[in-house]
């Protein structure tokens, strides 16, 4: 089957909506023989508003930065596990920056296709608008959308021998 895109990326951020992306995108890639991207992004521009409105102070950030490099390290060992029990390889990467734009310079640098995210969280302010990672990037991609909604129905499907 020839699906309108040949190149893939997950948005991997360890919630569960990003893993249901993952293992949707992982059924998707077999199905259509697509390569799959896997970025996870440490969002070190977070980090540094919270030392700048004195939340942390630098030794903290220094800490706190390691225990995200190793979630991030942790998150993409288990994408990898993932996909190869479904005999799909990947291509994956960690990135410090700005979700946002770490996403964007990626799919443009990679010719992507198609972006999976996981589900949009319910945004009640204006605020959470404009600074849902998820939302921006849903909004500003230069290539279509998945999101990827149905977390027990993926979960179960992927269970499945599909």
């Amino acid at each position: 089957m020839n699906a309108p895109f040949l190149d893939v990326l997950v948005y991997l951020d360890g919630s569960e909506g990003s893993i249901s992306a993952l293992m949707y995108s992982i059924m998707l890639a077999k199905s259509t023989d697509a390569r799959l991207h896997v970025l996870y992004v440490v969002n070190t521009k977070a980090l540094g508003e919270l030392v700048k409105s004195h939340i942390f102070v630098d030794q903290e950030k220094s800490e706190y930065l390691s225990d995200l490099k190793k979630d991030a390290s942790r998150h993409i060992r288990h994408a990898e596990k993932l996909a190869s029990q479904k005999g799909i390889g990947i291509t994956s990467s960690i990135i410090e920056g700005s979700p946002h734009t770490e996403v964007m310079n990626y799919i443009k640098k990679n010719h992507i296709d198609l972006l999976a995210l996981g589900s949009i969280n319910v945004i009640r302010s204006r605020r959470e608008e404009l600074t849902s990672e998820n939302d921006r990037m849903l909004r500003t991609s230069p290539c279509p959308v998945i999101v990827v909604k149905d977390n027990d129905d993926i979960w179960s499907m992927f269970e499945e021998d599909y």
